[in-house]
């Protein structure tokens, strides 16, 4: 197998990669992510993810550099990372009793040569009391995630149902994610 690159901070993201390989390595981009306004907002996690995967590629030509970002697209919005409490019970209370997308984009560059993709989820919530967001948000868990919440933690339990893949809602779509690999 390839010499891998994660280029990526995300310690969900390495946990999932690990079930793909043991041996890679970690590299955060330090691009500016900044997306031009003409892109679709379903297609910004894959634009991210190649411009991640691209930046840390430059200094790891002969590696295989995989980059991803995911995303939380509500009612036509995408739901960053809650910056503080007042974002976080907004992001809560926007998903409440709905059924949203989650996106994550991935890029895989090698010798020039790049592979991108996107696969998409729907996450349905319950419809949430202010108890139940409050008593979430003192989790602390939703501050470092797209959307304000995580499946695999607590977040979990404000989950009614999802359709497609739980891991891509984790942040890093491995089955599909193991297959493009095997094409370099």
């Amino acid at each position: 197998m390839n010499r891998i690159i994660l280029a990526s901070a995300s310690p969900r993201r390495k946990e999932l990669l690990g079930h793909i390989s043991d041996n890679f390595d970690v590299v955060v981009s330090s691009v500016e992510e900044i997306v031009p306004p003409n892109i679709p907002q379903d297609e910004v996690p894959q634009f991210l993810a190649t411009l991640k995967a691209k930046d840390v590629a430059k200094n790891h030509m002969e590696d295989l550099v995989i980059g991803a970002d995911t995303c939380v697209l509500c009612d036509g919005i995408i739901l960053g990372k809650p910056k503080d409490r007042e974002a976080a019970y907004k992001m809560l209370s926007s998903l409440s009793g709905k059924t949203h997308t989650v996106i994550t984009g991935c890029s895989l560059v090698k010798n020039n040569r790049s592979i991108s993709f996107s696969v998409s989820t729907e996450v349905e919530f319950y419809t949430l009391t202010d108890k139940e967001i409050n008593e979430y948000i003192e989790t602390n868990e939703p501050f470092d995630k797209a959307g304000g919440y995580g499946i695999q933690g607590k977040g979990s339990l404000l989950v009614k149902g999802i359709k497609g893949d739980y891991f891509n809602v984790v942040g890093l779509p491995i089955a599909k994610l193991k297959r493009v690999i095997n094409l370099f």
